[in-house]
């Protein structure tokens, strides 16, 4: 299983993962939406970056734009859950909020590289 339809598998699932660990930190926990989502986003990358070796990654394909764009969402995330403790915004909010960005990047990221892959054909 590649391409499209692949990749929103696991960003789905990575959503959810997301969710759950956000929920389960900032709820349960009690930590800020900050950290809840900073942590929530580690573990969900992890498991995206887990299965994207299994089924997508190419053998020997460079993984320094994966790990950039990964540092650089973990950033955001931080920082969406900063603005949520700012506001004093519901929880949900933030996790929504990221999730979107989450899902606008990553497809412009997978574009981006189908269509700079398909010129080098």
């Amino acid at each position: 299983m590649k391409g499209f339809s692949a990749l929103m598998v696991i960003a789905l699932v990575n959503g959810l993962i997301h969710c759950q660990v956000f929920f389960l930190l900032y709820g349960a926990v009690g930590l800020t939406q900050a950290n809840s989502n900073l942590a929530a986003f580690g573990v969900a990358a992890a498991f995206s970056f887990y299965v994207n070796a299994l089924f997508i990654f190419e053998p020997g394909e460079p993984w320094r734009g994966y790990l950039l764009f990964n540092g650089l969402m973990g950033i955001a995330s931080y920082g969406i859950g900063s603005i949520g403790d700012a506001l004093s915004s519901p929880g949900w909010l933030a996790v929504a909020l990221y999730f979107l960005l989450k899902l606008t990047t990553g497809y412009s990221l997978f574009r981006f590289k189908l269509l700079r892959d398909a010129q080098q054909l």
